[in-house]
């Protein structure tokens, strides 16, 4: 049987073209986190493994430039899924994305099946509650990813398994309150919901993990887990 893994926030910037965006200068996990992200990955994950990644995958303005970066991704064992996070700025419409590579698929108000579990969500944004959250911008994104995340719930609860869900942002503020996000995981039953987007030891301690109402919540940036893909099931 093959295994799930989890990853997000991979930085990436394999095109010259990108400039340099080494993540070298905010020290521990991040000196030479690619590199060291590919040996962890080449020891860990088979081929028939599948890595869920949500988001923040490369740091490419537009998928012309991103494509060395996917075909990175692509190089190595495992079937990888993607979500978009709010550094992907390359990401376009599924029509030109889906296809592009054997082993990188893309989710998008919609969801992937596989035989134990269906992997669906959306990129996600702040929540209300958080001191900087607005009543204007960030409402209208937030409540528009509450939509999209409905969509992806909605297509994955028609497979009839079990449910692992993601989104880029943590699915609740920094005081862990309820939000839409958790809401809708109640809704639909799923089982777990992964995160990025939070680096470093301050912001870690205000991460929603560990199991709440029946939901086990991860937290999986890439200088969380050390570089090392998590093993979900």
């Amino acid at each position: 049987m093959s295994d799930l893994y989890a990853i997000a926030d991979l930085h990436l910037a394999t095109d010259p073209t990108i400039g340099d965006k080494s993540m070298d200068m905010f020290g521990g996990a991040w000196v030479g986190h690619s590199e060291r992200l590919r040996s962890i990955w080449l020891r860990l994950i088979q081929p028939g493994d599948v890595v869920f990644i949500p988001g923040d995958i490369s740091w490419a303005l537009k998928l012309p430039e991103a494509m060395a970066d996917l075909a990175w991704l692509d190089s190595l064992p495992g079937t990888k899924v993607l979500l978009r996070g709010n550094h992907d700025l390359w990401w376009s419409s599924m029509k030109k994305m889906r296809g592009l590579f054997g082993t990188v698929h893309f989710i998008r108000n919609d969801c992937m099946e596989f035989d134990d579990y269906v992997l669906c969500g959306t990129r996600g944004w702040i929540c209300p509650g958080e001191p900087d959250f607005t009543e204007g911008t960030d409402r209208k994104i937030y409540e528009r990813e509450l939509i999209r995340l409905r969509m992806s719930l909605e297509a994955a609860s028609v497979c009839g398994k079990q449910i692992i869900a993601a989104t880029h942002f943590p699915p609740m503020n920094r005081y862990k309150e309820p939000s839409g996000f958790t809401e809708l995981y109640k809704e639909f039953g799923a089982r777990t919901a992964l995160f990025g987007h939070l680096h470093g030891e301050s912001a870690f301690k205000n991460a929603p993990e560990g199991e709440i109402d029946g939901i086990s919540y991860r937290l999986v940036s890439l200088d969380r887990l050390h570089a090392a893909p998590l093993k979900i099931l």
